[in-house]
Protein backbone atom coordinates (compact mmCIF):
# COMPACT_ATOMS: atom_id res chain seq x y z
CA UNK A 1 0.00 0.00 0.00
CA UNK A 2 2.99 2.13 0.95
CA UNK A 3 4.11 2.21 -2.82
CA UNK A 4 0.89 3.03 -4.28
CA UNK A 5 0.49 5.78 -1.78
CA UNK A 6 3.97 7.00 -2.91
CA UNK A 7 3.10 6.40 -6.37
CA UNK A 8 -0.08 8.59 -5.95
CA UNK A 9 1.95 11.04 -4.12
CA UNK A 10 5.00 11.40 -6.48
CA UNK A 11 1.88 11.84 -9.36
CA UNK A 12 0.31 14.52 -7.99
CA UNK A 13 3.71 16.65 -6.88
CA UNK A 14 4.61 16.59 -10.98
CA UNK A 15 0.43 17.80 -11.84
CA UNK A 16 0.64 19.79 -9.25
CA UNK A 17 3.74 22.41 -10.34
CA UNK A 18 3.78 20.71 -14.38
CA UNK A 19 1.31 22.95 -15.48
CA UNK A 20 2.62 26.30 -14.76
CA UNK A 21 5.25 25.86 -17.10
CA UNK A 22 2.73 25.17 -19.82
CA UNK A 23 1.15 28.69 -19.20
CA UNK A 24 4.28 30.65 -20.58
CA UNK A 25 3.74 29.79 -23.64
CA UNK A 26 0.09 31.08 -23.17
CA UNK A 27 1.06 33.88 -21.20
CA UNK A 28 3.21 35.17 -24.81
CA UNK A 29 0.14 34.80 -26.83
CA UNK A 30 -2.22 36.45 -24.12
CA UNK A 31 -0.09 40.08 -25.80
CA UNK A 32 -2.56 39.55 -28.86
CA UNK A 33 -5.09 42.90 -28.98
CA UNK A 34 -7.75 40.55 -30.15
CA UNK A 35 -10.31 40.55 -26.77
CA UNK A 36 -11.73 36.83 -27.50
CA UNK A 37 -8.48 35.26 -28.10
CA UNK A 38 -7.64 36.86 -24.68
CA UNK A 39 -10.03 35.46 -23.07
CA UNK A 40 -9.50 31.91 -24.32
CA UNK A 41 -6.28 31.92 -22.95
CA UNK A 42 -7.21 33.14 -19.76
CA UNK A 43 -9.85 30.16 -19.52
CA UNK A 44 -6.59 28.04 -20.21
CA UNK A 45 -5.02 29.66 -17.42
CA UNK A 46 -7.61 28.90 -14.90
CA UNK A 47 -8.49 25.35 -16.09
CA UNK A 48 -4.26 25.01 -15.40
CA UNK A 49 -4.74 26.64 -11.81
CA UNK A 50 -7.93 24.32 -11.21
CA UNK A 51 -5.82 21.10 -12.25
CA UNK A 52 -2.49 22.48 -10.14
CA UNK A 53 -5.16 22.53 -6.84
CA UNK A 54 -6.96 19.65 -7.28
CA UNK A 55 -3.84 17.92 -7.85
CA UNK A 56 -2.43 19.98 -4.43
CA UNK A 57 -5.51 17.97 -2.76
CA UNK A 58 -4.42 14.49 -3.73
CA UNK A 59 -0.69 15.99 -2.90
CA UNK A 60 -1.70 16.68 1.04
CA UNK A 61 -3.71 13.82 1.23
CA UNK A 62 -1.51 11.45 -0.13
CA UNK A 63 1.32 12.58 2.23
CA UNK A 64 -0.86 12.32 5.02
CA UNK A 65 -1.00 9.06 4.31
CA UNK A 66 2.69 8.71 3.90
CA UNK A 67 3.56 10.01 7.24
CA UNK A 68 1.03 8.24 9.13
CA UNK A 69 2.87 4.82 7.13
CA UNK A 70 6.16 5.73 7.39
CA UNK A 71 8.83 6.05 10.23
CA UNK A 72 8.91 10.48 10.29
CA UNK A 73 7.68 12.57 12.86
CA UNK A 74 5.66 15.79 12.62
CA UNK A 75 8.42 17.73 14.32
CA UNK A 76 11.11 16.79 12.03
CA UNK A 77 12.62 19.63 10.58
CA UNK A 78 11.80 19.04 6.88
CA UNK A 79 8.35 17.84 7.47
CA UNK A 80 8.01 21.32 9.23
CA UNK A 81 9.25 23.67 6.54
CA UNK A 82 7.26 21.66 3.90
CA UNK A 83 3.64 22.24 6.04
CA UNK A 84 5.29 26.17 6.26
CA UNK A 85 5.68 26.37 2.76
CA UNK A 86 2.61 24.57 1.40
CA UNK A 87 0.42 26.71 3.37
CA UNK A 88 2.64 29.92 2.30
CA UNK A 89 1.60 28.42 -1.34
CA UNK A 90 -2.03 27.75 -0.58
CA UNK A 91 -2.35 31.32 0.34
CA UNK A 92 -0.28 32.62 -2.11
CA UNK A 93 -2.42 30.37 -4.77
CA UNK A 94 -5.77 32.34 -3.39
CA UNK A 95 -4.62 35.40 -3.78
CA UNK A 96 -2.49 35.26 -6.95
CA UNK A 97 -4.73 34.87 -9.97
CA UNK A 98 -8.06 34.84 -9.58
CA UNK A 99 -8.47 38.00 -7.85
CA UNK A 100 -6.30 39.08 -10.97
CA UNK A 101 -8.52 38.22 -13.26
CA UNK A 102 -11.43 39.56 -11.64
CA UNK A 103 -9.65 42.50 -11.52
CA UNK A 104 -8.92 42.67 -15.33
CA UNK A 105 -12.57 42.13 -16.31
CA UNK A 106 -13.79 44.85 -13.58
CA UNK A 107 -11.47 47.01 -15.64
CA UNK A 108 -8.92 47.76 -13.00
CA UNK A 109 -6.03 46.87 -14.87
CA UNK A 110 -5.05 45.98 -18.42
CA UNK A 111 -4.32 43.53 -20.36
CA UNK A 112 -0.61 44.45 -19.80
CA UNK A 113 -0.85 44.71 -16.02
CA UNK A 114 -2.48 41.35 -16.10
CA UNK A 115 0.37 39.52 -18.02
CA UNK A 116 2.87 40.84 -15.72
CA UNK A 117 1.56 40.24 -12.60
CA UNK A 118 0.71 36.32 -13.58
CA UNK A 119 4.01 35.96 -15.11
CA UNK A 120 5.27 37.27 -11.89
CA UNK A 121 3.38 35.20 -9.60
CA UNK A 122 3.42 31.82 -12.29
CA UNK A 123 7.27 32.45 -11.16
CA UNK A 124 7.24 32.61 -7.50
CA UNK A 125 4.75 29.71 -7.58
CA UNK A 126 6.80 27.53 -9.29
CA UNK A 127 9.68 28.90 -6.65
CA UNK A 128 7.53 27.77 -3.52
CA UNK A 129 6.78 24.14 -4.99
CA UNK A 130 10.13 23.91 -5.73
CA UNK A 131 11.05 24.50 -2.34
CA UNK A 132 8.98 21.97 -1.38
CA UNK A 133 10.05 20.24 -3.32
CA UNK A 134 13.59 19.82 -2.34
CA UNK A 135 12.27 19.61 1.53
CA UNK A 136 10.29 16.20 0.18
CA UNK A 137 13.35 14.90 -1.65
CA UNK A 138 16.33 16.31 0.40
CA UNK A 139 14.48 15.71 3.70
CA UNK A 140 17.48 18.07 5.09
CA UNK A 141 17.66 17.90 9.06
CA UNK A 142 17.18 21.79 9.56
CA UNK A 143 17.29 21.55 13.68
Amino acid sequence: MYTFILFAHVISAILSIGPFFVLFPVLNRMKEKNRDVLDSHIEVFQAAIRIVKHAGHVLVTSGILLMWQGNWSWSTSWVVMTIVVMISSIVFLAKAFKPKIRQFYAGEIDSYALIFILRRSVWKYIFLLLMMLWFMVAKPNLW
